[in-house]
């Protein structure tokens, strides 16, 4: 014989519970005090001006975001050319060059966001380097560089863009672009595996600080992706390896990929919108694999 306490009478019963707040207390004000999905929203976008963040920024459009577009100045057209497709989706946008390395343009960044489209609901802190190379050939400038840009970076984004949400004191959204290779490190990656270790290690505690302000963390591993950055990986490693140029990514995707086929922008892009919406706010310190099935966490 089997029976059940109706909820009510195991809040009664135990005081530890009772001192807890209920979850239908504490889901009307959340509500509150962050945008629902009918009201604008607005989003910054690192390195969107091509390849996965181009595709973040287009979804996040067609998920009713306004979109401040960024990159560095050598990219300005391209991001000039994501402004007009999303402007084209009915969205507003804009772009602004910034360097994610340095703070104080990263700050620039998120207040002229915050001058043309209000209020920063989403930022991602998608801008990112890699490079291929013996670990024992690696100089302090190499070391040096990949931090900037991909640890720096994000920390430079998360930071700035929480210190906007908490004065707005609406909660908010920080995500930030990790890899496979923040669970398992690739041969010839090492330095590049290891700011991505940082990017996951950082969205944790990021995470843990932000929790009281109704801000979220989390993180994106792509894996494999068809884009200007792993043609580039394919090619130095190639170079180390006598493979032509498409043989690494064909034997990684042919002996690695579960899924059997590289990624696309768009398989990324799909995640992010889910993280930037309202189906995860109860998700937080998350570090979400996108590979197709070559890590299993």
């Amino acid at each position: 014989m089997s029976f059940r306490l109706p909820a009510r009478a195991l809040w009664q019963a135990s005081p530890k519970l009772a001192m807890l707040p209920r979850a239908s207390t504490l889901a009307p004000q959340w509500t509150r005090n962050y945008a629902t999905e009918r009201q604008s929203r607005t989003a910054i976008v690192t390195g969107s001006s091509r390849g996965i963040g181009k595709a973040i920024a287009l979804r996040l459009a067609s998920d009713g975001y306004d979109v401040c577009i960024n990159d560095i100045e050598a990219n300005k057209s391209g991001c000039d050319e994501v402004v007009q497709e999303i402007q084209g989706l009915g969205r507003k946008a804009f772009a602004f060059t910034a360097d994610v390395s340095n703070l104080k343009e990263v700050e620039s960044l998120v207040q002229a966001s915050v001058s043309e489209l209000g209020p920063l609901n989403t930022m991602v802190a998608n801008a990112g380097i890699a490079q291929v190379k013996a670990l024992l050939d690696l100089t302090e400038q190499d070391l040096k560089r990949m931090f900037e840009v991909n640890v720096y970076g994000v920390f430079n984004c998360y930071s700035a863009a929480a210190k906007q949400m908490i004065s707005q004191g609406s909660g908010g959204k920080l995500l930030g672009a990790a890899s496979i290779v923040a669970f398992k490190p690739f041969a010839l990656l090492s330095h590049y595996s290891a700011s991505k270790w940082a990017v996951r290690g950082m969205t944790q505690a990021f995470a843990m600080e932000m929790a009281e302000h109704k801000i979220t963390v989390n993180a994106y591993a792509p894996g494999i992706v068809g884009t200007a950055m792993w043609d580039l990986i394919d090619e130095k490693l190639g170079e180390k390896t006598g493979a032509k140029k498409g043989d690494t990514i064909k034997k990684y995707t042919n002996e690695l990929i579960a899924l059997g086929r590289t990624s696309v922008p768009e398989d990324v892009s799909s995640t992010v919108s889910f993280l930037a919406s309202k189906d995860s706010d109860y998700m937080t310190g998350q570090t979400i694999v996108i590979d197709g099935g070559i890590i299993f966490t």
